[in-house]
């Protein structure tokens, strides 16, 4: 054997005895003896005191997840007791977490990189405090306290295990303060008992969700709200693998808002996805706002089922899909499906809902009315005199939450078969597009179905500005008296309609306000009908009840025409035209209504056909607020001035604008014509004394 080859020899069986040494020293390691200096660098890792309190021990084997050359490089199993992490400085509990038992199997190539690579870590009795100030510091956020920059090292962990734990979670920022409890259920639920059948894949080629180990319990306040909570969750949270579903289940409170929640929580490591049964309860869909960030209008007690499907690393950020879902608002029903998305300027909200009836009452918290409103007043029971309803303020005062609308877009449609109200009025056909853009709101078309014709229009609330600009133009066309009226039986026998024209803009934050400042127009047609008392009655006008008993009696009389021109300025209606011609009279209504302060000041005078006992009824007069006017009889010098003047009044009125309300489409003869075209003449010329 040459020189060479003995020395060759004897290197390589020196190397081999110094690996058995090494393999002999590392299996036979104390690893306790290392555990200042493992203390020391993981706390310069981190930024934070760490240290390892009790026992720690090594064992190594090889990696039976690992394949090729990997497969043969041992990899150490770490056994580490009673561990704790030290909290940042200004943070009020003594630790950030700590940790009875973790166990875990170390990749030892990538430490080379600064890389922590484990497979599965299975936590004992773990605990944790997260903190966040008003300016945003958070103890979740390791820094090194040197540079003041992110710690270099990068931990990537496959599958995490636990038991029963804690976590404190207190957060100045969402106003929280909440301690969530873990304990194991005893035995395993299959998933599929608690969701459905429907969450758990049916073509083999997603793994099923693993079945729930661990009950939960949450306790505290979140947005300043009582928050309590129970649940259930799996035993294994997969952190890499994006397919493999994480099973939750949850019941929350907060508030006056119970949510309910069963699914599976995918890629959690990254916020990839959820896909739940939600179902959502409370007292207003307004309160969601303070959890969600979603502006919703001011309801009456809902509840909705549905499935929330969420995309949560979207390029362009989270969408959150609501879909097929069943609500009830009040008494009305609501089904469809709507998104949220997060996106830049603004989150918006984009939806298609559906409802086969509708309440008004449900609907009147959206314009500032009560959801529990005060019931009319009952129907004039007094032949003298009208009912007198409280004083106050009846118009919405109820500001809009513009402020919200600044907050996110949305693009929503909503269509009602049938809208049930409390007079019994024929509504359907509900037809409503609203878009929300840069804090303006758009309701184009605004459309339902009354009567045999239909209300339209458009609806505009500027919403951007710090008192809102606000613009209603609406059109009522063939609308049927009898059908307006169907408990009437004089009104069946009628064949007349009502037309009408709005388009006011005003400024405020309520429909009060935005009425007290409305300029515009407004005008209404009505012919061949009937009015008497107790066709007011029944429709629960006690002043016009009180007016056409002094004016008429008890009987039924026809009206050939009712029309109306009303212009509005700053908020006071003065009629230009508003003259009803019976069979017996022709009444014109003069005066104005200031909506800014809810006040009227009008007059009621009667111009009699012919030499008829009706010729001595004197005009009338309401005056005094809406939620308590004062209804009586004129005497003195305006009752004496006779007819003639109101008749002179209404003939040099100008009506040319009414005559567009008389529909072209129809071959009924409207005798509304030949009254507005009389009005349109000038008064014929007195003939010269002696001819």
């Amino acid at each position: 054997m040459t020189r060479t080859r003995k020395i060759a020899i004897g290197i390589v069986g020196a190397m081999a005895l110094i690996v058995l040494v090494l393999v002999v020293v590392i299996a036979t390691f104390d690893w306790n003896r290392a555990k200042p200096m493992i203390n020391e660098r993981a706390s310069a890792a981190i930024g934070r005191p760490f240290a390892i309190n009790g026992d720690l021990s090594v064992e190594w084997g090889r990696e039976p997840t690992e394949g090729g050359w990997r497969a043969w490089v041992p990899w150490p199993h770490v056994v580490a007791n009673d561990i704790s992490v030290g909290n940042a400085p200004w943070a009020k509990a003594p630790h950030f977490a700590t940790l009875k038992r973790g166990e875990f199997s170390l990749a030892p190539l990538p430490l080379l990189r600064q890389r922590v690579v484990i497979r599965k870590i299975q936590l004992t009795e773990p605990a944790a405090d997260l903190e966040r100030l008003a300016d945003g510091r958070a103890n979740w956020v390791f820094t090194l306290p040197e540079s003041g920059e992110p710690s270099p090292w990068v931990l990537d962990i496959n599958e995490i295990g636990f038991d029963k734990g804690r976590v404190g979670y207190v957060d100045e920022v969402l106003k929280a303060d909440l301690t969530v409890l873990v304990d194991p259920l005893g035995k395993p639920v299959p998933f599929a008992d608690v969701a459905g059948a429907a969450f758990v894949p049916q073509d083999g080629q997603a793994p099923a969700p693993r079945d729930y180990v661990f009950g939960w319990k949450v306790d505290g306040k979140f947005k300043g709200l009582a928050t309590q909570g129970v649940g259930k969750v799996g035993g294994m949270l997969a952190m890499q693998d994006p397919k493999q579903p994480f099973p939750v289940q949850a019941d929350v409170s907060v508030g006056g808002t119970k949510a309910s929640v069963t699914g599976t929580l995918t890629d959690p490591a990254n916020l990839g996805a959820l896909d739940l049964r939600l179902q959502l309860a409370g007292a207003s869909m307004a309160q969601l706002y303070p959890l969600t960030g979603v502006t919703l209008p001011d309801t009456p007690p809902y509840s909705t089922d549905g499935h929330l499907v969420a995309r949560l690393k979207n390029p362009g950020g989270a969408v959150f899909d609501y879909k097929d879902f069943n609500g009830k608002v009040g008494n009305s029903d609501l089904h469809g499906d709507i998104r949220f998305a997060l996106g830049a300027p603004r989150p918006k909200l984009t939806g298609k809902l559906v409802s086969t009836q509708l309440r008004m009452v449900d609907l009147g918290p959206l314009i500032g009315v009560p959801a529990d409103g005060t019931k009319a007043a009952p129907a004039d029971q007094s032949k003298d005199a009208p009912a007198k309803p409280k004083g106050g303020k009846v118009l919405p005062t109820q500001a809009f939450r513009t402020d919200r609308w600044r907050d996110m877009d949305a693009d929503v449609e909503l269509n009602a078969g049938r809208i049930v109200h409390d007079s019994k009025l024929p509504l359907s056909d509900l037809s409503v597009h609203a878009v929300l853009q840069d804090g303006k709101l758009t309701l184009d078309p605004f459309r339902f179905g009354i009567a045999g014709g239909s209300i339209g229009g458009t609806i505009k609330l500027d919403g951007a500005r710090e008192v809102m600009d606000g613009r209603v133009d609406l059109r009522a066309r063939r609308l049927r008296l009898k059908q307006l009226f169907p408990a009437t039986e004089a009104m069946q026998k009628t064949l007349g309609e009502l037309n009408g024209d709005m388009a006011v803009s005003g400024t405020g934050n309520s429909v009060a306000a935005l009425l007290g400042t409305a300029t515009g127009d407004v005008k209404m047609l009505v012919n061949d009908g009937v009015i008497s008392r107790s066709l007011m009655e029944i429709a629960g006008l006690n002043v016009a009840n009180y007016v056409v008993s002094k004016l008429f009696g008890d009987d039924e009389v026809n009206i050939n025409c009712g029309a109306a021109d009303l212009a509005m300025k700053n908020g006071v209606m003065t009629p230009r035209v508003f003259v009803f011609d019976t069979e017996n009279a022709l009444v014109s209504i003069s005066g104005n209504a200031d909506f800014k302060n809810e006040k009227m000041d009008l007059d009621i005078t009667p111009d009699s056909k012919g030499f008829r006992i009706f010729s001595l009824r004197s005009p009338l007069y309401v005056r005094g607020t809406f939620g308590d006017p004062d209804v009586g009889v004129h005497v003195g010098p305006l009752a004496a001035r006779g007819a003639g003047m109101v008749a002179l009044g209404v003939l040099l009125t100008p009506a040319a604008g009414l005559l567009a309300l008389i529909a072209p489409s129809t071959n009924d003869e409207n005798t509304c014509g030949p009254l507005l075209e009389q009005m349109r003449k000038p008064p014929a010329a007195s003939a010269p004394k002696g001819q």
